[in-house]
């Protein structure tokens, strides 16, 4: 719901593709190249979905597979599809692999769900006999140390081609859907790791002294992600903020108007009341500010905290939530309290168009069996239950100042939380977790809350998230994104525990 633009619309995958064969078989059996590169042609036309595409048609020969590693690095793809379109040998695509280090994902994808026994031929079977060369294919790349993973099912087609002697309609098939699931999955996650590589990530101000989860390595992190950390002063942003003008605020005021609802006075809550216009023609100030920084400094995303002693600065940090949470919508991913960890999390949620939201362990409620999540800062408003409410809050719990804060949950349905940690040997780490977002009453204090339903009751669900030493912070999405996080996880060589997996019974 956000209507914002993407100041910086995500890369697209670099998607490399070849299909495998055996060249002694085309002088034998007529027609069947042909069928097998309209097969190629159907796989690249279902990968352009996803990414540019760089088919390089097919590998039949030693020497067409050291062509395609090239053709590869010369494209710089960020991910391989081996599409097995019938036996070949193992010789043929392993130069593929050594030439080019991307990961490799074969596709061993039937045709037709079952053969015609009684009518089909030599010719027709090896279009079919599409699986034999993977257990030929896996031993060789693991003595080559060439890790893969391979996509099982169906083919997926929407129409029989002419050489086939079956019905080879298998789109809407479970073996097909699931296959082309897993697919999308592999190009999304290569995206991610693209965007990250090309990341620049701002450190605004400092840590929230004494939360020791949130303080990190920066080296590390650029060594495991490939992001960019520029550290901010506060008063850099300062500098931006003397250049705002009086028509600027005007306009950004009316930004904020549409975007959200100005509450009225909290009904339980004494100090959060309904905000003045004061706060709001201040938040609007900061807000383009905050914008001008961000496009001037090409960041994609900030984590921030200022420790002020009523000072200047404090004040402009007063001003942050309202402009970070209309940053969260333009895909520019912003956490509070220095935690550029979970900025990675809500961006790579962002990346792969699913939100990411800021957000922490609040309470459980034990009737309804749900956690609470939340957090007293910005919001991703774009995956918000209606419009997020602005409230003036008389004090920052736990912190300096005062100003405008966001009241709002996400909408019900499926969610998948992910949390970024960093392990005791300084490795990342992502926690991740399904539920649903359940629609249910939240505090009316200014902070953003939603009741989440896990597989498992409150006390057991925070029995293993504790376990895996998490920071305290977390990015919520919407859709159970569980299986492309693994994904990412993998092609980041990041370790991952998923939470919400049945616990494993000795």
């Amino acid at each position: 719901m956000s209507g914002l633009t993407k100041i910086k619309p995500p890369k697209k995958a670099r998607i490399g593709l070849y299909s495998a064969g055996l060249n002694t078989y085309w002088g034998q059996f007529e027609g069947l190249y042909d069928c097998l590169m309209g097969y190629n042609r159907f796989i690249e036309k279902r990968l352009s979905e996803w990414g540019e595409v760089f088919n390089f048609g097919m590998v039949d020969t030693e020497e067409k597979g050291r062509e395609a590693g090239e053709f590869f690095n010369k494209n710089n793809v960020d991910i391989v599809f081996s599409h097995a379109a019938t036996y070949y040998a193992s010789a043929t695509v392993l130069p593929v692999h050594q030439i080019n280090n991307a990961p490799v994902i074969i596709l061993n994808l039937q045709p037709t769900a079952e053969m015609a026994y009684d009518t089909t031929g030599t010719d027709r079977w090896l279009a079919q006999c599409v699986g034999c060369s993977i257990p030929e294919i896996s031993n060789a790349f693991n003595r080559a140390g060439i890790t893969f993973r391979a996509v099982n099912g169906l083919l997926g087609l929407t129409e029989t081609p002419d050489f086939a002697k079956a019905d080879e309609v298998t789109c809407e098939r479970p073996e097909a859907v699931r296959a082309w699931k897993q697919i999308e999955e592999w190009c999304r996650a290569a995206a991610v790791k693209r965007n990250l590589r090309w990341a620049r990530f701002g450190f605004l101000g400092g840590y929230y002294s004494g939360m020791l989860d949130m303080y990190s390595d920066f080296t590390m992190l650029q060594a495991q992600t490939g992001m960019d950390i520029e550290v901010l002063e506060m008063s850099d942003l300062d500098a931006y903020l003397k250049t705002v003008t009086d028509a600027e605020v005007r306009d950004k005021l009316k930004e904020i108007q549409d975007f959200f609802e100005i509450s009225g006075d909290s009904p339980s809550d004494p100090i959060a009341k309904k905000p003045t216009e004061e706060q709001l023609t201040w938040s609007a100030k900061v807000a383009i500010a905050q914008e001008k920084m961000v496009r001037d400094r090409d960041l994609d995303s900030v984590s921030y905290y200022y420790h002020g002693r009523n000072d200047y600065l404090e004040e402009v940090q007063s001003g942050f939530i309202v402009g970070f949470s209309l940053l969260n919508a333009q895909g520019i991913a912003c956490a509070g309290e220095g935690d550029i960890k979970t900025a990675l999390a809500m961006k790579i949620a962002d990346i792969c168009g699913t939100g990411g939201s800021f957000c922490e362990i609040v309470a459980a409620d034990f009737n309804r069996d749900t956690m609470i999540l939340g957090h007293d800062g910005p919001f991703h408003f774009a995956i918000s239950n209606g419009k997020p409410i602005l409230r003036g809050m008389g004090v920052y719990h736990g912190k300096r100042g005062s100003g405008i804060s966001v009241e709002a949950k996400v909408r019900p349905g499926a969610v998948t939380t992910l949390g970024v940690t960093q392990t005791g040997d300084g490795r990342l780490k992502f926690n991740i977790s399904e539920g649903e977002a359940i629609d249910a009453p939240i505090l009316l204090n200014g902070n953003t809350s939603t009741h989440i339903r896990f597989s498992q009751k409150p006390a057991e669900y925070m029995d293993r998230w504790f376990a895996e030493a998490p920071t305290h912070h977390l990015a919520l999405s919407v859709g159970h994104n569980a299986g492309l996080f693994k994904k990412i996880a993998e092609l980041m060589d990041l370790s991952l525990i998923h939470i919400s997996e049945p616990t494993r019974r000795s």
